[in-house]
């Protein structure tokens, strides 16, 4: 675990930075797909898919959680937490893309795709997936020292069949939300990668009614879509943003106004780019001071879709729920990819994100974001420049 905010330039010092995953570390060749929460009593989790033998989407593959009590300052060892158990069989469907790359061999197993929910009882629910397949959730009294037995919850994506048929299923990843109500919420996708499917990609979420006890399906959100997250808006809408393929290369937002169904026609955020990537969505409240509330969202300011040109890490704010995006600074230049975002209880902002460095790009030969999963904390002051 390194910090490495040392040396930087006085315009950035309030960005304090600690390495929490490093590939190589603990026998796992890379660590991928950062998610965070911070529990109602404060205590901050950061949660990864940590790879064993290679960096590939798929093979053998674990879920792992490191836990800080004090702000972020500290961490605690990082230990195995989903799945330790019966093992369970491959997912034989994936794109003609992966086919032509090393998947693992038929005894590995993926578990992929980690949410968690920070409820506001002290309750943490985690989601996440097998091979693409099977869905499973947790929950944790304790702020994630330990762990209820999975749950299979599969059930509701059973229930999309009737609109996509799919091959692949997962959640988030990031984070999932509880809205004002109670009602628990978890960004998912499907795909079907037959070629007279009726729909090949699509971004939706299965929600809980009942304290994570029973989950549902909601509404198709965005055709033609992947990774997704959700938040919700001073106004009790939920707003859905979207991974997709689309030529003007935008972020796809949706709007419902309960979480579930009703969804906008899906539109292409101008200010919010596309590189084909993972990104975060971030509900503020407001500041004592201000009393303004904000929507925060990060990702890799670019437009070029090529996985080795995920770079420049950026954040951004909106006031007005999402519409516009007229705040935006750099919290990572260089290689950089996916990335989620929470906040502590002294509104201290955390984005968790793949993080490259020169001599990882030196050892793999190529422009790598994935060296390790960094953790940021910075303040509104930071993000604003003290302007209102």
């Amino acid at each position: 675990m390194t910090d490495s905010s040392a040396g930087m330039s006085p315009a950035t010092l309030s960005l304090e930075k600690t390495d929490i995953f490093e590939e190589g570390q603990d026998g796992f060749a890379c660590y991928r797909i950062p998610g965070v929460v911070v529990t109602a009593s404060g205590v901050a989790l950061a949660y990864c898919e940590a790879r064993k033998f290679t960096c590939a989407d798929r093979g053998e593959i674990e879920i792992h959680l490191r836990r800080s009590v004090d702000g972020c300052r500290t961490w605690e060892p990082a230990r195995q937490i989903a799945h330790i158990g019966p093992r369970l069989p491959r997912n034989p469907h994936m794109s003609e893309e992966k086919r032509r790359k090393n998947m693992g061999g038929p005894d590995e197993q993926t578990v992929n795709n980690p949410v968690a929910i920070a409820g506001r009882d002290g309750t943490t629910h985690f989601v996440y997936c097998v091979e693409y397949m099977r869905c499973f959730t947790m929950r944790s009294d304790d702020d994630g020292l330990t762990w209820s037995k999975p749950v299979e919850i599969t059930y509701a994506f059973d229930q999309f069949r009737s609109d996509c048929d799919w091959q692949v299923i997962a959640t988030g990843p990031g984070h999932g939300i509880q809205l004002r109500g109670g009602r628990l919420v978890v960004p998912v996708w499907l795909a079907d990668y037959r070629e007279d499917a009726a729909i090949k990609r699509a971004a939706s979420v299965i929600l809980s009614d009942d304290a994570g006890v029973t989950w549902r399906r909601g509404e198709i959100a965005v055709l033609d879509s992947t990774e997704c997250i959700v938040a919700e808006l001073t106004d009790g809408r939920v707003m859905l943003s979207a991974r997709n393929s689309h030529p003007c290369c935008r972020r796809a937002v949706t709007f419902s106004p309960d979480g579930v169904s009703g969804w906008s026609e899906p539109e292409f955020a101008e200010d919010l780019l596309e590189p084909g990537c993972m990104a975060s969505l971030l509900s503020l409240p407001g500041t004592p001071e201000t009393k303004k509330p904000f929507l925060l969202f990060s990702n890799p300011h670019t437009t070029d879709r090529p996985h080795r040109d995920r770079r420049d890490l950026t954040v951004q704010l909106s006031r007005d729920n999402g519409r516009t995006w007229p705040v935006r600074k750099l919290l990572q230049p260089g290689p950089s990819a996916y990335s989620d975002l929470a906040v502590l209880p002294d509104e201290t902002i955390l984005c968790f994100y793949e993080c490259g460095r020169p001599e990882a790009s030196r050892r793999h030969g190529r422009p790598w974001a994935y060296g390790c999963l960094t953790l940021v904390r910075f303040d509104l002051e930071w993000l604003l420049e003290g302007k209102d």
